[in-house]
């Protein structure tokens, strides 16, 4: 029969037509048969009536057919056999044939299936009757079932014998429950239903030829559930507790699994009892179910249904913090750490991915059942660590997700990077991560930092941490700088950039070795990323200088304390840095925001210092004629601001940007440049600042620069350009005509609104609508002060604006 089955299996390619075919006339053979079968069941003529439907369960003989078609042609037999099984039930409630001789007349079929398929229908009701102990009748049907040994045959058949018998079991509270040992009973029966079973299911991936042993497995997975189904049943019977689940029950389950040897039986049994069973048993259970999993085939996915198992019980765990006792009472952690430990022995090529998935699973549980304990999470580290030892970095991109998966679960946990710093283990398993996931890994701690605002306050602990993002602060040992996407490069120093304003403390001497720290790390982290890192260092400096403004920093012996002036030095070499990327501009910006620190901090040798390394990078390093007008502007507003300079120092700065306005490359831009100066000469809140002279000759020679600029347009294109130069000009006079400078009088304002007309009405002059408006703006502004009144309207009453 084997051999014929085999020989089915080998199919040619139209194979499939011929397998619809037999279906076909199987299912033919089931409905003739049933017609037959009611017809003479309707006449109450049990010979006939159990002939046909002997002949109509021998269709179910056929070797020709798939698991698949099989089943379609055994639910068409089954639906049949229902109606049997009511028609015997009738037959012996009225009386009119004994349940005993009908057990005994369907012996008499001539096939052996028919006769079982009968056998089992009538054992229905003859427990149904009550006229035997459901146990008596139970083991007799399940002893014989072993009549049929083909494996697919044989699976249905149990499989039906299953069916029947589930609601019949002598189970507590059932009205079949017999003596004591009755339960036992019914265990007995569901438990060698199964093991029967699953040796039928085994034996048929050894059946056919060794090229068919792929298709042979997928049919073995259609065919699954029917062996699954006597694990539910078992897990069903009220009777089993705690106490036989450990000791009947689960042993013999595990002996089954273990020593069927074929992989596909052992992963989905496993998963059976994981999944039907309850979580209690489980827990108490877990050293018997843990140990095993050594003992299962190198093939089978364990750390699957491993994983399954500790997220089950961790869910459990969860559902109720009053089953957290248990936990411990047996030890969980340990059990499975244990357990875990002796697979990846057992199974000596299980890849690297297999030996991270099990620990991340592991971690996991870890993490929702006993969060409180760090040495646990650790101890996982460690263990995975030491599992990886001797590796180089993982290539395995697999591995390496679940790698971050590992280092991820703390930080998702505990929402704050300070308690992932504190387990040892961490850095050592990011060190088998490849250069690219690295800065990936670093990417995700830096982005836990900033969503849960995490502040770092320690200098031990930012060593730490840098250590961990090391592959963002520093090139990484075989890094290929042209393996870097910009765009990536550029979002990753932000982040860093964002992280440094994360480092806090408030006590100033902790602050500043915070500072040093961090100088220490980016300062080594080469030219290109300078630009994205010092900034926020200089700003997060300057932050500590406000709050220690006032002390001078004058204090002698070893320990320096935090003072302004110790801040300034690291200021200094810090900038100092950005020479060599070279940023210019950048460096410029900083030198000028820490001296308008430093004068804020009463600091006049550190601010004067400060500009004059702005004016040497403006001398020396800043060539385009863009990024010159930038930074002169920003020089004279800074300047500006500042209050401590004495006469000298001042004058002596005010003088080089005045010089330097007055040399940009395009006259327009030495104009503007030039009055901006103005406003270096006058300051509304300082003492001794308000020189109106120099005010003037400000204006002054920016007027004769606009006039050079108009000069050199009508040489160069015929006209004199537009006169937009003369008006803010004129608006700038305005400003410190306000201001109430004596130098500043309206006859002089007059003549300059004059000038400009004629410069408009000139013949080389180009008509500008914005220019229009812009002037047009400017006289409205000098008609509305004039209609305030007062001394502001007095002012400028003498000055005439309608031409």
């Amino acid at each position: 029969m084997a051999a014929a089955s085999a020989a089915v299996r080998m199919l040619p390619d139209g194979g499939a037509d011929e397998e619809e075919r037999w279906l076909a006339e199987g299912i033919a053979g089931v409905q003739q048969n049933a017609f037959y079968m009611h017809r003479a069941l309707d006449s109450n003529n049990l010979k006939d009536g159990l002939k046909y439907s002997a002949q109509m369960l021998s269709e179910l003989r056929t070797s020709r057919l798939s698991p698949h078609k099989y089943y379609e042609l055994y639910m068409r037999a089954f639906d049949e056999m229902k109606k049997l099984e009511m028609f015997f039930r009738e037959e012996t409630r009225r009386g009119s044939c004994s349940v005993v001789d009908l057990y005994e007349l369907v012996q008499h079929a001539g096939n052996v299936l028919p006769r079982l398929y009968l056998l089992c229908t009538v054992g229905s009701v003859y427990i149904k009757s009550k006229e035997a102990p459901a146990k008596d009748v139970l083991k007799d049907l399940v002893e014989m079932c072993r009549g049929i040994q083909h494996p697919l045959r044989g699976l249905f058949l149990r499989s039906y014998l299953s069916q029947i018998s589930r609601d019949k079991l002598p189970d507590i509270g059932s009205e079949y429950e017999g003596d004591a040992e009755s339960i036992n009973d019914a265990v007995e029966f569901v438990l060698q239903n199964f093991i029967e079973m699953n040796k039928l299911w085994v034996r048929m991936q050894h059946q056919g030829s060794v090229r068919e042993k792929e298709k042979r497995g997928k049919e073995r997975n259609e065919l699954r559930d029917l062996v699954g189904k006597n694990l539910h049943v078992l897990s069903q019977i009220e009777g089993i507790d705690l106490d036989m689940y450990k000791e009947t029950v689960l042993p013999r389950i595990l002996e089954q699994v273990v020593n069927c040897k074929d992989d596909l039986a052992q992963f989905y049994l496993m998963d059976c009892i994981i999944q039907v069973f309850p979580d209690e048993y489980h827990l108490q259970t877990l050293e018997t179910l843990l140990s095993a999993f050594p003992q299962l085939q190198p093939s089978v996915d364990i750390k699957t249904v491993l994983s399954q198992l500790m997220d089950r019980l961790s869910n459990y765990a969860a559902s109720s913090p009053e089953v957290l006792p248990e936990f411990l009472q047996v030890e969980a952690f340990a059990k499975f750490s244990n357990a875990i430990g002796k697979v990846i022995e057992a199974q000596p090529d299980m890849p690297v991915v297999g030996t991270v998935t099990l620990y991340v699973s592991l971690l996991t549980f870890t993490l929702r059942v006993h969060p409180d304990r760090l040495d646990y999470v650790d101890q996982v580290l460690g263990a995975c660590v030491k599992k990886l030892s001797g590796k180089a970095k993982l290539e395995d991109s697999r591995a390496t997700k679940q790698i971050v998966a590992l280092l991820s679960a703390p930080l998702e946990k505990y929402s704050n990077i300070v308690t992932a710093l504190e387990l040892s283990n961490y850095p050592r398993v990011m060190d088998y991560l490849d250069n690219a996931t690295t800065k990936v890994m670093a990417v995700v701690i830096i982005q836990s930092i900033m969503k849960n605002t995490t502040c770092i306050s320690t200098s031990d602990k930012i060593e730490a941490l840098f250590d961990l993002i090391k592959g963002l602060i520093k090139d990484m040992d075989g890094a290929q700088d042209d393996e870097l996407d910009e765009e990536d490069f550029k979002e990753e120093q932000n982040s860093v950039a964002c992280l440094i304003h994360m480092l806090h403390n408030d006590d100033p001497e902790e602050m500043l070795k915070i500072l040093c720290t961090v100088q220490k790390h980016i300062l080594q982290g080469g030219p290109k990323r300078l630009t994205f890192t010092v900034p926020s260092l200089v700003f997060s400096a300057l932050k500590l200088v406000r709050r220690l403004q006032g002390q001078d920093g004058d204090v002698t012996g070893e320990d320096v304390p935090a003072t302004p002036k110790k801040i300034f030095q690291i200021l200094h070499q810090t900038i100092e840095a950005l020479f060599c990327v070279p940023s210019p501009e950048l460096a410029l910006r900083l030198y000028l925001q820490c001296a308008e620190a430093a004068n804020d901090c009463d600091l006049e040798p550190v601010a004067y210092e400060f500009f004059t390394q702005a004016f040497i990078l403006y001398e020396e390093e800043i060539a385009d004629s863009k990024a010159q007008i930038t930074a002169i502007h920003l020089i004279i507003g800074t300047l500006q601001r500042m209050n401590i300079f004495g006469v000298e120092n001042r004058d002596t700065l005010t003088h080089k940007t005045t010089g330097y306005s007055a040399k940009l490359l395009k006259k327009p831009d030495q104009c503007r440049a030039v009055y901006a100066c103005s406003h270096l000469f006058w300051t509304d809140d300082q003492d001794g600042i308000m020189d109106g002279e120099r005010v003037l000759l400000c204006l002054k020679r920016a007027l004769r620069i606009a006039n050079a600029a108009q000069q050199m347009a009508s040489a160069t294109r015929g006209n004199s350009g537009s006169v937009t130069l003369f008006i803010e000009i004129l608006n700038k006079y305005l400003y410190f005509f306000e201001k109430g400078i004596p130098q500043i009088t309206n006859t002089v304002i007059q003549d300059l609104i004059e000038l400009i007309r004629t410069e408009k009405q000139s013949d080389n002059s180009v008509a500008d609508p914005s220019t229009e408006a812009f002037f047009s703006s400017t006289l409205r502004y000098i008609e509305f002060q004039k209609q305030k009144g007062g001394s502001i309207g007095e002012k400028y009453e003498q000055i005439k604006t309608s031409s």
